[in-house]
C-alpha cells in the first residue's frame, strides 16, 4: 500500500488461532512442524488476505500457523527477534529506518517478490474523460473546461483535488505545485472518506480526481482511469509516484527451521485482481475472511498446487 497502509484502520482481528496441521507424511521436510509459524496480520484487508491464503496453505502442507496483529513498522523487531516469523505483504515504500537497520543485521531475509500488481497515483470516475477531454493524459487535467468542472466553492478559481488523509503524508500537493497546476489538493477525512467520495461522484456522475492506490476492494466495483502522470521534477518519493514493490520478508532462522514452508512462502505469489475480489467480500460485503479465503483455494487449485508440490521436493 502507499504510505497511507501503516495508518489504515486496525481490523481488530487479534487472531492467535493455532491451526492443525493435517497432511501426513511430510515430517522429513516440514523441520519444526510441532511449533507454530506465526505469521504477521498488518493493517489493511489485502494483507489480512494474503496472509490466511499462505496461512491455510501451510496447514496443507501440514504446519500449525498463528495469525499476530502486527503494526507495519513494529513487525520488523518482531520478525528480527523471530517473535514473528513471517510477513507476506509487506510494502517497500513503507518501511522506515528499522527495515535496512535488520536487514543489514542479517536479523531478517527478504525472500522475494509478491508478484502483487501494485498502483498508486491519481484516479478518475471513467466518465470524466468526456467532461476533460484528453484524459488519461495529465494535460488534460488544465483545460479551462476540465478545471472549471473540477472547481468548487471550497477551491475557487481552482479545481480541487480530492488527497489523502492528511495524517497518511501525499506527494499530490507537491507534484501539482511541481507542474504549476490550477488544482488545490483538499485531504479526504479518512480511507473510508476516500471511498465514500468515490462511489457518491460514480452515482450522481459527479466530476471528481483524487489520490488513491490499489490492490483496494473499490477498484473492483468503480469504472476509473488512471492520470498518466506529470514528469517528475527529481526522482525522488516526494516528487513521484511510483507502484511499490510488494515483498515477502522471513526471520532469519526462518528456512532453517522450517525448510518445507520457506520454500513454499518463496514460491507464493497474489494476484492483484483476486485479491480485490476478495478484499471486496470482506469489506463491503461482510463475508467471513477465513471463508472467503478457503472458496478461493476451493477453485484454484492449479494456481497454489505447483508452490505446495514444490516444497514437499
Amino acid at each position: 500500500m502507499p504510505n497511507a497502509k501503516n495508518r489504515l484502520r486496525n481490523a481488530g482481528i487479534g487472531l492467535a488461532l493455532a491451526l492443525a496441521a493435517t497432511t501426513p507424511g511430510l515430517s522429513a521436510d516440514l523441520g519444526a512442524k510441532d511449533e507454530p509459524i506465526k505469521l504477521a496480520m498488518l493493517e489493511w484487508t489485502g494483507a489480512h488476505v494474503s496472509t490466511h491464503i499462505a496461512g491455510q496453505l501451510l496447514q496443507k502442507l501440514g504446519y500449525k500457523v498463528e495469525y499476530v496483529t502486527a503494526g507495519n513498522f513494529p513487525q520488523f523487531s518482531g520478525l528480527a527477534d523471530g517473535s514473528l516469523s513471517a510477513s507476506v505483504e509487506v510494502w517497500m515504500n513503507n518501511v522506515g529506518d528499522i527495515y535496512p537497520k535488520t536487514l543489514a543485521a542479517k536479523q531478517i531475509e527478504d525472500i522475494g517478490k509478491l508478484d502483487l500488481k501494485t498502483r498508486e497515483g491519481w484516479i478518475y470516475p471513467k466518465y470524466m474523460e468526456k467532461v476533460c477531454p484528453g484524459l488519461p493524459d495529465w494535460t488534460a487535467l488544465n483545460k479551462p473546461e476540465c478545471i472549471q468542472a473540477l472547481s468548487t466553492p471550497e477551491t475557487a478559481p481552482n479545481a480541487r483535488f480530492l488527497d489523502y488523509p492528511a495524517d497518511w503524508g501525499s506527494r499530490a500537493a507537491t507534484i501539482i505545485a511541481d507542474n504549476s497546476m490550477q488544482y488545490t489538493a483538499v485531504p479526504a477525512g479518512s480511507e473510508g472518506a476516500l471511498v465514500a467520495e468515490l462511489e457518491a461522484a460514480e452515482a450522481a456522475k459527479k466530476p471528481l480526481v483524487m489520490m488513491f492506490w490499489g490492490p483496494h476492494y473499490a477498484l473492483a466495483e468503480n469504472d476509473v482511469g488512471w492520470v498518466t502522470m506529470p514528469p517528475c521534477k527529481e526522482q525522488t518519493n516526494e516528487h513521484c509516484i511510483t507502484p511499490p514493490d510488494v515483498d515477502k520478508i522471513v526471520w532469519s532462522g526462518f528456512g532453517a527451521k522450517w525448510p518445507a514452508a520457506y520454500a513454499f512462502l518463496k514460491a507464493f505469489k497474489v494476484d492483484a485482481g483476486e485479491q480485490e475480489k476478495m478484499m471486496l467480500a470482506v469489506d463491503k460485503k461482510g463475508e467471513d475472511l477465513d471463508a472467503v479465503v478457503k472458496e478461493w483455494i476451493d477453485k484454484n487449485e492449479a494456481v497454489w498446487k505447483p508452490w505446495v508440490d514444490g516444497a514437499k521436493g
